[in-house]
C-alpha cells in the first residue's frame, strides 16, 4: 500500500475511533439515567439535535460513497437514539420531549423531502446537502457560547465535561484533516469551530480547575 493510502486510512480509523469516542460520553449519562431513574441535570436537545446531526450526515456520505461518514454516524445515530428513548422512559414530562422530537424530526423528512424530491440533480444535491450540515453543525458546536460566559461569571467549570472537550477536540481536529485531504470544505470547515470551542472549554479548566483540583492544590500549599 502506497504511503498516501496508509495515511487516508490512519486519518479514516482517528475519525472513526475519535468520534465514537465522543458520541460515547453520553454513556455516563445513560448510566445516571438507569441508576437514580431520573433525567435530573440532563439536557436532551444534544441528544436530539446530534441524532438529526447524524442523520443528516449519513445522507451525506451515502450520496458522496464515503464509508468513513457512513460507519461514524450511523453509529452515532444508533447511540443517540437509544439517549433519546432512555430519557423518554425516566422523564416526567413525556409530551415536551415527544414534541420536541416530532418537531425536528418533521423538519429532518421536510429536508429529505426536498433534497431527494425536488434536487434531481446528483451534484447539485451533495452540494446542497453538504451545506445543510455544514450549517447545522457549525451552530451545534457554536451553542454552548452562552454556557462558556456563565462559566466565566460564576468561576466554575463544574458544569463542563472534561473527557467531552477532549474528545470534541481530537474529533473535530481529525475530521478537518480529513475533509482537507479530500478537498470537502463541507466536512472541513464546519468542524474548526469544534477545535476553537475546545481550546476554550480547556483554557477555562486551566483557569476555573474543578473543585477538587482546586483541594488538591491548596493541600499541597499547606
Amino acid at each position: 500500500m502506497e504511503a498516501g493510502g496508509v495515511a487516508d486510512s490512519v486519518l479514516s480509523g482517528a475519525c472513526v475511533l475519535f468520534t465514537l469516542g465522543m458520541f460515547s460520553t453520553g454513556l455516563s449519562d445513560l448510566r445516571h439515567m438507569q441508576r437514580t431513574r431520573s433525567v435530573d441535570s440532563i439536557q436532551f436537545l444534544p441528544f436530539l439535535t446530534t441524532d438529526v446531526n447524524n442523520l443528516g450526515w449519513l445522507s451525506y456520505g451515502v450520496l458522496k460513497g464515503d464509508g468513513t461518514l457512513i460507519i461514524v454516524n450511523a453509529v452515532g445515530a444508533v447511540l443517540q437514539t437509544l439517549y433519546i428513548l432512555a430519557y423518554l422512559h425516566y422523564s416526567p414530562q413525556k409530551h415536551a420531549v415527544l414534541l420536541q422530537t416530532a418537531a425536528l424530526l418533521g423538519v429532518l423528512l421536510l429536508g429529505y423531502g426536498y433534497f431527494w424530491l425536488l434536487v434531481p440533480e446528483l451534484e447539485a444535491r451533495l452540494q446542497q446537502l453538504g451545506l445543510f450540515c455544514s450549517v447545522f453543525t457549525i451552530s451545534m458546536y457554536l451553542s454552548p457560547l452562552a454556557d462558556l460566559a456563565k462559566i466565566i461569571q460564576t468561576k466554575s467549570t463544574q458544569r463542563l465535561s472534561f473527557s467531552l472537550t477532549i474528545a470534541t477536540l481530537l474529533s473535530s481536529t481529525s475530521w478537518s484533516i480529513y475533509g482537507f485531504r479530500l478537498r470537502d470544505p463541507y466536512i472541513t470547515v464546519p468542524n474548526l469551530p469544534g477545535i476553537l470551542t475546545s481550546l476554550i472549554r480547556l483554557g477555562l479548566f486551566c483557569k476555573y480547575p474543578p473543585e477538587h483540583d482546586r483541594k488538591y492544590h491548596r493541600l499541597l500549599q499547606t
